[in-house]
């Protein structure tokens, strides 16, 4: 059988564009090497980061994915666990960054509070420790990944796309997937490798300067139950998020960060924390750049984590109950996207922002492949 496209690799990047194809009437088949998706899309947060991405086309995306994931989460029977983000400002610096954010036009639809209104609204599941205020945002989204991605994919396969499970895609010729499962024939591919930068077009990546990054995560169940209003970030991700660290405003409390939290910094740490259906905090994470992640999770890594959420919310007593290392490819930019020949497209997420993004991605791919609808 020929296909119309051919999609290498069944993550959140391959998965979006399979939807974005077979919406236009395509025949589409995903090759895949693994039974199920084990790597970034489903070792995150699940978290459609919306708030704080780039400005320009990554939080463009950003808002896309997210108005996709509204529409495709009910139909592939996916929840979404909340929505919303409070980012809470420990010190002045961080409060004058967020100040400074929703001055922007990334801001609109942003609430920024005081210290008291953040107390008075969320003074339950806050730490008790001194804060100057918070920014609340409604445009943020999280799903259970773990599960998700497996729903999305069993209700693209239900839409008519062939998916072809363990089955190493050996060489891509035009028209054509080499495969440890024989050939298949299509007259477009696009290959989403994910981390994977040997197997497929190596040269290419290796010219993008791709590596990996290795995340400390963590699955936390509190002592007592805890709800919170959406997720949760605080400082340090002025620093990490470029919708943050970018505008001039954030260089103050980069500086003190420096000053006061230089381990944390050094780890790559910033604080995350989103919840679950039973009530568990998905708390993390870090970042190392190894081309060969470390597979050794150093306990005073995920010590400094934890530091940092009980600095955060009032969990006394919360337990670990899951430790896991993310990864994804990383590279100088949010995406890359490069046309191989008139038939070859191939397609990386290299900022961690597969779930934020994927879906607006996909679109962009099949647009210039096919044309604008």
């Amino acid at each position: 059988m020929a296909y119309d496209l051919a999609i290498v690799g069944a993550g959140i990047l391959g998965l979006a564009h399979a939807l974005a194809a077979t919406r236009r009437g395509l025949k589409v088949i995903v090759v895949d090497r693994e039974e199920h998706a084990i790597g970034a899309s489903v070792r995150n947060f699940g978290f459609v980061t919306v708030t704080g991405q780039q400005a320009g086309a990554c939080y463009a995306r950003a808002m896309r994915s997210r108005d996709v994931w509204a529409e495709v989460a009910p139909r592939a029977g996916i929840a979404i666990e909340h929505q919303g983000l409070l980012v809470v400002a420990q010190r002045p610096e961080a409060m004058a960054c967020l100040e400074a954010f929703a001055r922007t036009d990334m801001g609109q639809g942003c609430t920024l509070m005081s210290a008291t209104e953040t107390s008075a609204q969320h003074g339950a599941i806050l730490s008790g420790n001194p804060i100057q205020g918070a920014l609340w945002s409604p445009h943020d989204r999280r799903v259970e990944s773990r599960f998700a991605i497996a729903k999305l994919a069993a209700w693209i396969e239900s839409l008519g796309v062939t998916f072809l499970r363990k089955t190493l895609v050996k060489e891509v010729q035009k028209g054509r997937l080499l495969t440890t499962s024989g050939p298949v024939e299509a007259a477009q591919v696009v290959v989403c490798p994910g981390d994977d930068m040997l197997t497929l077009y190596p040269e290419i990546i290796a010219r993008h300067r791709i590596t990996r990054c290795r995340l400390h995560m963590m699955k936390v169940m509190p002592a007592r139950p805890i709800t919170l209003p959406g997720s949760i970030m605080s400082d340090q991700s002025l620093v990490r998020y470029l919708g943050y660290s970018e505008l001039p405003e954030s260089e103050p409390i980069k500086a003190r960060l420096r000053a006061e939290q230089p381990r944390t910094l050094a780890e790559g740490i910033h604080l995350i924390v989103v919840q679950g259906s039973d009530g568990g905090l998905i708390v993390g994470d870090s970042h190392h750049y190894e081309w060969s992640p470390s597979p050794f999770q150093r306990a005073e890594v995920d010590d400094l984590i934890m530091e940092e959420l009980h600095a955060v919310l009032n969990v006394p007593g919360a337990q670990i109950t899951e430790r896991w290392n993310g990864t994804y490819a990383s590279g100088p930019e949010t995406m890359m996207r490069e046309t191989v020949d008139d038939q070859t497209c191939l397609v990386i997420v290299t900022s961690g922002t597969g779930a934020s993004t994927s879906f607006a991605i996909g679109e962009e791919t099949i647009d210039e492949i096919y044309g604008r609808a």
